[in-house]
Order: structure tokens, then sequence, then C-alpha cells
């Protein structure tokens, strides 16, 4: 499933006023694509994934969706502790009027192929922080989705579970062979796991550069040791202006 804005603006209206969240956005992901989009804290990063999942419409603009479903990863794992593992990856299915035993199966296959085959019956309090992260992942791809939608999922792990957790994320979704859309405010981690990075300007968001990010043979770990990593560190440094 491919994702195509097109001079996308957004106003949100409130009693005393207008803001403008984000402005003439130009930008595309392509499918099976790992985009990162980069930018100041409060600059409108998460109202791109709202727009790009169609929770609300631009006020100005297209947006262009492929087809197929979207899965939503959100900052916190918001795994239910009265569930067992296994049933918060069910919870979609729930929702979403999904929960045939075709459906559940799948589900099952799903996160026995990624580990957590021993972890179906614990409580989520059982899990590490990192391991919690790999439910949720699991969770949103139980419902079969083409295109997941990733807002700052590591930023409440600590530096070195987050490497690691981040690592496993990119490796799941390529497996799986999923079209994924990133916001973070990581410059490191928007190099490691992307395969293209877009830049925003302050609010409201403009796109202010988009860059390839071709080295490292697509690995996250590969690409942090790459003699490359330091100088597009620097230049999306510079173009956030930090």
């Amino acid at each position: 499933m491919s994702l195509k804005f097109t001079d996308v603006s957004y106003t949100y209206h409130t009693v005393s006023g207008e803001t403008d969240a984000v402005s003439g956005l130009t930008f595309s992901v392509d499918e099976g694509q790992f985009v990162a989009v980069i930018g100041p804290s409060g600059c409108g990063k998460s109202t791109i994934l709202s727009l790009a999942a169609g929770l609300i419409s631009p006020t100005r603009g297209r947006i262009e969706r492929g087809g197929g479903q979207f899965g939503y990863m959100l900052q916190t794992d918001a795994l239910f502790e009265w569930r067992t593992v296994e049933q918060n990856i069910f919870l979609p299915l729930e929702i979403k009027k999904k929960n045939t035993p075709e459906m559940r199966k799948n589900a099952v296959e799903l996160a026995k192929k990624y580990g957590l085959e021993d972890f179906l019956k614990k409580s989520p309090a059982q899990l590490s922080g990192g391991m919690r992260q790999r439910v949720a992942l699991i969770r949103t791809l139980a419902a079969q989705p083409q295109t997941l939608l990733l807002d700052e999922p590591f930023s409440a792990l600590d530096y070195q579970t987050r490497l690691a957790v981040c690592d496993d994320v990119h490796d799941i979704i390529k497996s799986e062979k999923k079209t994924a859309l990133l916001v973070t405010h990581d410059i490191s981690e928007a190099i490691a796991l992307s395969d293209k990075v877009v830049v925003l300007s302050a609010r409201p968001a403009r796109v202010v550069g988009e860059h390839i990010i071709d080295f490292g043979g697509g690995s996250p770990k590969k690409r942090r040791e790459s003699s490359r990593f330091a100088a597009v560190f620097e230049v999306l440094r510079q173009e956030l202006g930090i």
C-alpha cells in the first residue's frame, strides 16, 4: 500500500482561534517502504499520522491511499494488564469484528514466529519493556494491516533497550513486507530504521528536506556503524536547526 500527500494543510479550530498544524506538505511513502518523519517537538508529526489514517481530513490538499488497512503503534505499548499476552494480541480482532478461528490462529502463529510462544499465557506485567513492545507490534499486525503508523513507539524505553527494540521492530516489519510511516524526533533512530527520511520545519510543519538512506544494506546496526552515518546525521541536524 502506498501513501501520498500532495500540498496538504491542516488547521485546528478552537474557541480561542485557529492553529495551522501543517502547511503545504508533499511527500510519499511507496509500497513496502519504511519512511521516517522527523521534526521539532510540537511541529505536527502526530497530526500527520492522523491525516494518513483518515482520522481527520486535510483542510487543503489531497491524500492518496493505495488501498488496504492501517495499523497504529502508539508511544506506549498500551497493553491491558488484566488480559494475557494472547488476549491482548486478539484485541484488534475483537474490535474490528475479525475474531474468527482462522484470524486467531494466524495471530498466534505470528506471535510464535517472532519469539512469543512461551509468553502467550503470561500477563504483560511479567514482561520486560522490550518484550512488551514486541507484543504491541504483533497485536498491531494481528488484524493484517498493510501500512503501519508508528508514533514514537520507542520513546518510553531506556537507551539500550530502545536500540534492541528498534532493530527488532524494523526486522519484523520488513520480514512481513509492510509499509511503515514513523514519526520521531530522534535523528539517529530515523537514519537507522528508514529507507527515506522526511525533515519538517517548526509548526506549521513544512517539508524542508528528503533523504534516501541507501547504505548499510537495510540493517539498522550496520547503518549505525557506517562511515556515512555521521555525515547524514549532521545534514539532518542542520535542516532541523539544532
